[in-house]
């Protein structure tokens, strides 16, 4: 089984870590708000998703809102607008909302009753590379059928644990060369 590479781009190839084209793959599979927070609409938005119920506002607590519901009024109300810092608790606490919401339908879809979900690699970028130093990789496709760990991981927020599940659930599922698919230009999957 190959080591984790440990200087990635040495030589000019180009990728990210599989584990972040998953989470961002996620992310898209979520459905976010698209309008950013710093505009009105978009803020707008991610409060009436973080205070509509009790529970939601709860969470939002949970995920770092902390501020009065007077704040929150005037908020709404248009009266006041929320500091540079609270733009970004705002969205990260939205982010962290969301995430905990979609979770659970996510890994059904994923999991398709056992069925698993087919996952496309494709390569890292060797344009760059010098010619004798480039590999031959191939696109590879597999059926993951565990998405638990890495869903779970991807809705806690929790890089580490996201990167250990993706590595350890999936790619070395890809044979004796997974590690060619530790970094990637990009991981497809639609659910």
């Amino acid at each position: 089984m190959p080591d984790r590479n440990l200087e990635f781009g040495k030589y000019g190839a180009q990728g990210i870590k599989g584990h972040e084209a998953v989470a961002r793959q996620l992310d898209r599979l979520a459905g976010f708000i698209a309008t950013p927070v710093t505009a009105r609409r978009g803020l707008m938005a991610r409060l009436h998703y973080l205070t509509r119920t009790p529970h939601a506002r709860a969470a939002a607590r949970d995920a770092g809102l902390t501020v009065t519901d007077r704040t929150l009024k005037a908020w709404l109300d248009g009266k006041r607008q929320p500091t540079r810092q609270n733009l970004e608790r705002i969205d990260a606490a939205y982010l962290t909302v969301r995430r905990a919401n979609v979770s659970r339908h996510l890994l059904a879809r994923l999991n398709r009753q056992g069925r698993g979900t087919r996952v496309e690699f494709h390569p890292l970028n060797q344009s760059q590379v010098p010619r004798p130093r480039q590999r031959v990789i191939d696109y590879r496709t597999l059926n993951v059928r565990r998405w638990d760990r890495i869903v779970e991981a991807w809705a806690a927020g929790d890089e580490g644990a996201l990167d250990e599940a993706w590595v350890n659930d999936v790619v070395v599922d890809l044979g004796s060369q997974w590690g060619e698919y530790e970094y990637v230009t990009a991981i497809g999957f639609a659910a």
